[in-house]
């Protein structure tokens, strides 16, 4: 009980600071609900995101061809779209495809990076939410060895 109460009150302080100091507003603290996250398949995922996107060549998903461990692969999305405000990375056979959720603050530029796990060979998804549309692109990704219980 410890460690989640714990890990309630990190989380909820980031976000607190966050908010106050302007880096999100408190609309996009709420924006994605927790459920979103727990989505058990790729269309549940693309539901809680808003949606099937339309195919955009000025959405661009960096991710290596080949990831040699699927525990830690580098995926990052770029997004040439005006107004982008939001921008999702869905790994596709994962067991909770939904894996990351950036909000893009006005006048910044719309290019994130993190690591994700992915249990094996599968599509890479970026969604981008732009002047209330969806736009995605999307990339395979072969893993070597396997991240999520592989």
């Amino acid at each position: 009980m410890k460690q989640n109460r714990r890990a309630v009150l990190k989380a909820g302080g980031a976000v607190a600071t966050l908010v106050s100091l302007g880096v999100i507003t408190s609309e996009q603290a709420l924006a994605l609900p927790r459920e979103a996250f727990a989505s058990k398949s790729l269309a549940e995922a693309l539901n809680a995101v808003g949606g099937q996107p339309a195919t955009s060549d000025q959405v661009q998903i960096v991710s290596p061809d080949i990831a040699e461990n699927g525990a830690v692969v580098p995926v990052g999305a770029v997004s040439k779209i005006p107004n982008t405000t939001e921008i999702y990375l869905l790994v596709e056979k994962n067991p909770t495809p939904l894996a990351a959720a950036f909000m893009i603050p006005a006048g910044t530029e719309a290019d994130v990076q993190t690591r994700l796990k992915m249990g094996q060979s599968t599509n890479v998804l970026a969604v981008v939410k732009a002047d209330g549309k969806l736009y995605s692109a999307v990339k395979e990704t072969k893993v070597t060895l396997g991240g999520c219980g592989g």
